[in-house]
């Protein structure tokens, strides 16, 4: 199906764009874009540099997986709603082209002069730069089939790697937060960037997929030093994997379409913080495994240490605890599983709550946690070699409630000229 025809068939399923194909069909032509105004300087970027720096859309793999983190994220999983194979490849391939402009600081769609149109952008990013805006897509299990039907004829296609993950022990996954049949992650240094990017990914996919959850996450920002820290206090992600062929991208087991991208596991865990903070120091560092100050493993000085899970007291008791997190989550321990951990904090609010802990009291409990993404080559060999264990010994348990997310396979990056998950639908 040509660029034309596959932006001509999903306007005339937009309301907003009614009579507006031409709009569509002019993306990639010259047009009025944010591009003039994002090299005026930010007056809320505070003194971050990178506010003004793009990251590369096209490539092998799809950014936002082995980028430098952001310091915000905005994450959407959708449904697809229409039955038609056609206007699912249409909608990644306008997609993929309102993605690599925005990753450049444009607007998705360009802008026309022809104010009695509704707007192809909403224009909240009009005035800011790129802030090192990435967008990653990810296929869930329902594109391949949903309800038992292979609705776009894609079950065959649809990796052994990219199992659905077992059912594990304390979990409590709300199925309006589980789940979804597409996913974006957009990640930058202003939050309005990146919520934005997703926002005007949703407008473009009206009466194609519609959204099903979404979730916000931030993290430490430029000035922190070194690894940043969760709501708990603690460094996070010490041990990341460097070798991203032997862990992170899919490699030539394939399938091809697969080849250079990565499956992701997203968890929005929620953490019992009123609880923790509770806790004394000492017995926070034994439940983790490491210091909290230092980020160093209990028993050493610096954070790069590695783990001695050997080392023993002078009464003969493990120096970090068999429960502790660190040492559950070792690879020593996993059959030398590694995943790429980007996770996110969050906080959305507070709820009313009949507290687990005394004094017995009704209270107010944050809705806060952990939003994590893991990113790795296989999930069987991943997260759920890791996750088995630690759902069923982890001492961190008693703080954390895994309540929604799902899992999703990120295909490789597209060149110029193809769009996100070609290689599938070829």
């Amino acid at each position: 199906m040509s660029d034309t025809k596959d932006k001509t068939l999903l306007a005339s399923r937009r309301g907003f764009l009614t009579g507006a194909a031409g709009l569509m069909a002019a993306a990639g032509s010259a047009g009025l874009t944010s591009a003039a105004v994002a090299a005026e300087p930010n007056a809320m970027g505070g003194g971050g540099q990178d506010l003004h720096k793009s990251e590369a859309f096209w490539g092998p793999h799809q950014g936002g997986i082995a980028t430098r983190q952001q310091t915000n994220s905005y994450f959407a999983a959708l449904d697809i709603i229409t039955d038609k194979r056609a206007e699912v490849e249409a909608l990644l391939r306008v997609w993929t082209d309102a993605a690599a402009r925005m990753t450049a600081a444009q607007t998705a769609v360009a802008l026309s002069d022809d104010t009695s149109q509704p707007a192809t952008d909403s224009g909240e990013a009009l005035s800011l730069p790129p802030a090192r805006l990435t967008l990653t897509f990810g296929f869930g299990p329902g594109l391949f089939t949903k309800d038992g039907n292979d609705r776009f004829q894609l079950a065959a296609r649809r990796p052994e790697a990219f199992a659905d993950l077992p059912k594990f022990p304390g979990d409590q996954l709300v199925e309006e937060h589980t789940g979804g049949d597409l996913s974006v992650q957009a990640c930058a240094d202003d939050p309005q960037v990146a919520f934005h990017a997703v926002r005007q990914l949703v407008r473009l996919a009206d009466g194609v997929a519609t959204i099903r959850w979404t979730q916000t996450g931030f993290a430490a920002g430029p000035a922190s030093k070194g690894t940043g820290r969760n709501l708990m206090g603690f460094k996070d992600g010490t041990i990341n994997p460097t070798d991203f062929d032997r862990f992170v991208w899919v490699g030539t087991e394939g399938p091809d379409w697969m080849r250079g991208g990565s499956y992701l596991v997203a968890r929005r865990i929620r953490i019992a913080l009123e609880h923790w903070d509770r806790m004394n120091v000492a017995f926070q560092e034994q439940v983790v495994g490491r210091h909290k100050y230092s980020g160093a493993p209990l028993g050493g000085k610096h954070e790069a240490e590695p783990l001695d899970l050997n080392a023993t007291d002078k009464d003969g008791n493990l120096v970090i605890p068999e429960s502790a997190h660190a040492r559950l989550s070792h690879p020593d321990l996993n059959d030398g599983a590694q995943i790429l951990r980007r996770a996110y904090s969050y906080n959305d609010g507070v709820n009313m709550t009949a507290e687990r802990w005394p004094p017995w009291r009704q209270g107010m409990e944050y809705d806060a946690g952990l939003f994590f993404m893991g990113y790795q080559r296989d999930p069987r060999t991943g997260f759920v070699v890791m996750y088995e264990k630690m759902s069923r010994m982890d001492a961190m348990n008693q703080f954390l409630t895994h309540v929604g997310g799902g899992l999703f396979a990120c295909p490789g990056g597209p060149a110029k000229g193809e769009f996100i998950g070609q290689r599938l639908f070829a």
